[in-house]
Formats: C-alpha cells, sequence, structure tokens
C-alpha cells in the first residue's frame, strides 16, 4: 500500500524521482542492452556514457595473462546502465556524485604489487556536463601504472571506502542482479527509516571478511562527523550474526575501523519509491525490476495520474480560435494566410503589434512548457532526449530565439566543453580558480591546474615539485613590531 505524506513528497525522495525518469533514460537501457546482447561491452559503456581508460596490454605486461582475463570477464559482465543507476548521487539535483573513485572489483597482486582494483570515476563538478564516467584499474604503486590515465589527473584516484561496489556486484553485475533483493532485505523493510538496519549485521560480516579482520567492531556513517560504531557478534556458523552498539569510542579509532558501504547502510531508493508509490515497476530498470519481482512484494499502488494539460496548440486569436501545428519543420499558425503572417511579421519587425498566433508561437520558442524537462534532461547529460523534445515541440527546422530555452542549451554546450578540456588534460583545475589577475607563473601546483590567488601564500601538497617545496618552505613570516 502506498504512503501518503502529509506534508507533501520528502526532498530525498522527490529527488530520487526525477533521477529515475531523467537520469538513465530507457533508450541508454535498450542501446547498451544490444550491444551487450553481442559482446560488445565496449559499446554498452559508450552508449552509457563510459570513457575507458583501460589498455589492456599494459595490465598484460605488468600483472600477467591471469588477471587479464579476470577483468576481461568482469567487463563482459558488467552492466553500464545498471550501474549509472546505482551510481551514488547528490542533492538537490540528483546528479552523480563529483570527483569519486568507486572499486568495483578487486584482483590479486603479482610480483610484489598492490592489488588492483577495476575502479569507476566521475569528474570533479566543474567538468561534469554530460555526467559522463570512466572505467580505469587502479594501482596503489606510483603513477606510471595502468591504473594511472596518463592524461588528466583525476582529484580523488583513491578509491572512496564509503562508496565500494566490490562487495555489492548485484548493483552491476549482470550475473548477480538477481540477489537484489535477498541483498536489499525487501522483507525485512524498516518502516519508514532510510536506514537497511535489519541488514547491517550480515553487510558488516561481509565487510570484515573481505578486510580479512575476525568479528570485531565495524563503522557506519550517520551522517556529517557523525558515525556510529558496533560490534559484530556472531556466536557460530549457525547462528545469525547481530551487532550491538558501542558507546564512547574515540575519533581516532573510529576512522581506523571498517566502514559500512552506504549501499549496505541504506535502503534502496527504488524500494523507498515502490513503497511510496512514486514510482511504478515499469520504469525501473529491467534487471532491478526483474530482481524485485523474483522476491515477490507486495504489489504498489499506481500513483495517481497527473491532471491533463489544456493544449498549447490552440489559440483564441481575433474571437476566433486558431490552430497551431508543425508544417515543413516550424511551428506555423495554420488558420492565417502565408502573405498575411509575412505582412504581420514585418509589422513586428517595425515595432507593430503581433497577432495572438505569433505571439503564442514566440513564446514556445523562448520558454515552452517543456522546459524544465528539457533542463532535467540537460542537467543528467542527455542532450539527445533534450533535443528531441525540443525538436517535438518546435520543429527540426525551428530557429531558436533569445531567451531561457536557448539559453540553457547554450550553458550545456559551453560545459560539455570544460569536460572536453578536463578529458584531454588541458584544464585539470576549475577554469575560474585563477581568475584573479595573476599570471600562468603563479601556478604552484604541477598537475593540479590550481593557482595561488592574490596575497595568499600557497600550500605546499604532495603533487607539489621539489624544487618549489623548497623554495617555500624557506620564506619567512615577516614579523611585527609593536611601537608604543
Amino acid at each position: 500500500m502506498a504512503h501518503h505524506f502529509a506534508n507533501g513528497i520528502p526532498a530525498h525522495l522527490s529527488m530520487w524521482q526525477r533521477v529515475r525518469e531523467y537520469a538513465v533514460p530507457p533508450s541508454m537501457i535498450e542501446t547498451a542492452a544490444a550491444r551487450r546482447a553481442v559482446g560488445d561491452w565496449a559499446g554498452a559503456c559508450a552508449a552509457a556514457r563510459i570513457d575507458i581508460d583501460l589498455d589492456l596490454r599494459a595490465v598484460r605486461h605488468r600483472h600477467g595473462t591471469e588477471l587479464v582475463t579476470r577483468l576481461r570477464t568482469d567487463l563482459r559482465r558488467l552492466v553500464p546502465d545498471l550501474l549509472r543507476w546505482h551510481m551514488p548521487r547528490i542533492a538537490p539535483d540528483g546528479r552523480l556524485r563529483p570527483g569519486l573513485t568507486v572499486c568495483l572489483a578487486r584482483y590479486p597482486g603479482s610480483g610484489g604489487t598492490t592489488a588492483p582494483q577495476l575502479v569507476v570515476r566521475t569528474p570533479p563538478a566543474w567538468a561534469d556536463a554530460g555526467q559522463r564516467m570512466s572505467l580505469a584499474l587502479w594501482e596503489e604503486r606510483g603513477s606510471g601504472t595502468p591504473g594511472q590515465h596518463p592524461r588528466y589527473p583525476h582529484p580523488h584516484p583513491h578509491p572512496d571506502r564509503r562508496f565500494r561496489l566490490d562487495l555489492h556486484r548485484h548493483l552491476w553485475d549482470a550475473e548477480h542482479s538477481g540477489e537484489l533483493a535477498r541483498r536489499c532485505g525487501v522483507g525485512a523493510l524498516p518502516g519508514d527509516s532510510t536506514w537497511a538496519t535489519a541488514r547491517w549485521a550480515d553487510e558488516a560480516e561481509l565487510l570484515l571478511r573481505a578486510e580479512g579482520r575476525p568479528h570485531e567492531a565495524f563503522a557506519v556513517r550517520l551522517g556529517a562527523r557523525r558515525h556510529g560504531v558496533f560490534h559484530l557478534v556472531a556466536p557460530d556458523d549457525s547462528h545469525a550474526p547481530i551487532c550491538l552498539p558501542l558507546r564512547e569510542t574515540p575519533p581516532q579509532e573510529v576512522a581506523a575501523l571498517p566502514l559500512l558501504p552506504e549501499a549496505a547502510a541504506r535502503v534502496l531508493p527504488d524500494l523507498e519509491l515502490l513503497r511510496a508509490g512514486l514510482i511504478t515497476a515499469q520504469r525501473l530498470h529491467p534487471l532491478v525490476a526483474a530482481g524485485l519481482a523474483a522476491s515477490g512484494p507486495a504489489p504498489m499502488a499506481e500513483p495517481a495520474p497527473a491532471p491533463a494539460p489544456g493544449d498549447p496548440h490552440r489559440v483564441e486569436c481575433r474571437g476566433e480560435i486558431h490552430r497551431i501545428e508543425l508544417r515543413d519543420g516550424t511551428l506555423t499558425a495554420v488558420d492565417h494566410d502565408p502573405a498575411q503572417l509575412r505582412r504581420e511579421e514585418l509589422l513586428v519587425a517595425l515595432g507593430g503589434p503581433a497577432l495572438p498566433c505569433l505571439r503564442a508561437i514566440d513564446a514556445v520558442h523562448r520558454t515552452p512548457e517543456a522546459l524544465p524537462a528539457v533542463r532535467e534532461r540537460l542537467g543528467h547529460g542527455d542532450v539527445t532526449g533534450a533535443l528531441a523534445v525540443v525538436e517535438g515541440l518546435l520543429g527540426p527546422r525551428a530557429v531558436l530565439r533569445d531567451g531561457p530555452l536557448r539559453e540553457a542549451l547554450e550553458s550545456a554546450a559551453v560545459r560539455r566543453l570544460d569536460h572536453g578540456l578536463f578529458r584531454a588534460g588541458l584544464v585539470a583545475g576549475h577554469p575560474a580558480a585563477g581568475a584573479s589577475g595573476v599570471g600562468n607563473d603563479d601556478t604552484y601546483a604541477s598537475g593540479t591546474g590550481r593557482t595561488k590567488a592574490a596575497g595568499r601564500r600557497p600550500r605546499l601538497g604532495r603533487h607539489t615539485p621539489h624544487a618549489m617545496r623548497l623554495r617555500l618552505s624557506r620564506r619567512t613570516r615577516p614579523r611585527i613590531a609593536l611601537q608604543r
């Protein structure tokens, strides 16, 4: 039974509802599935807007054939559109969490090297146009390994332990997608809470086992700078594990404890949407819908149908109802003679009043009713879908006029250029970071693209060249004497 909210839909559910509608369009799912069906994993990634930063030959040369074989197997089983469906997102727009490195799989190291990891990365916020992601093989040692892309530095290349998915293959692996209902605890939903507390003990046991640690304490991030610490208790193999809260744990010890991943700590957003009646199973990703249907959850109520809007192609003009339709690829007032329309357009150009039909066409070109849907699609990187909406409203031969619609499309194009510069390694930091009148000679962090602001002492980082570190460390602060 669907829940009814007295004070409106909660903000996080409203965000996830928009994400499910716009972030992974059906056309992406269909194209990626068709390419995966013929064994084209790279084509499926391209359809899901995921770049490949992997050099399999370099991986084979460094780690051997066995690791490459395992890596190829995981790439063939990867469902890139399903991965995008479950990627971490941020409020309020529901875009991908920027500057993130998420571990998908871990492999055993060889020859004394650390264990490499298959990771997916998101660009920084200033370069997130298109909402693209990238696949890479990360390795902790050195920067010239196959895990580091040769063209651009990532702001956070180390895998984030809070957003790891190597223990949750059902969120991206086709072979494990059927485990979704069991791993999400469909039969033990914790009421209206967003925390999957009923699954914490089982998920913590998997986490500690993967970390090679015995049954001990683990941490759960409950908010900004706030963690809960629990002790896993598992008497023997025949008893279900339980977790008991611990109190008065020093922050230093909490930071050293294994952290329960976000995918295990919280309820699956799709379950919350279904429970609230904000989405139907038909609008879910096919693998998500199949995984949840296998558990036989209670049928969810259909959302109330939205009221039908008024017909935007009927205009009251000079006491009559006139039609506006697409003719020859553009919106046209079909109830007016073409010669009359040309005279009226000339009159408008000379400063005269416009016909109601022409005013309606001009308003649709500048601010159509579907402008919010166009902006949502552009924000989530679905440029093709946004242009399809525009063409459906204005026609494929329409010339955009100055207004919010044109500004939204131009802004999306400019931001896509920023992403291209980031991918090419030409701009590694925000383009406006050095807009303080400081020349290029003031760049102090090699490979980071950051410039020091006027009058600000630069910080020493691990990317700062050795010679620059010596020069900056020898600077002395000015001494100020107190005079009476």
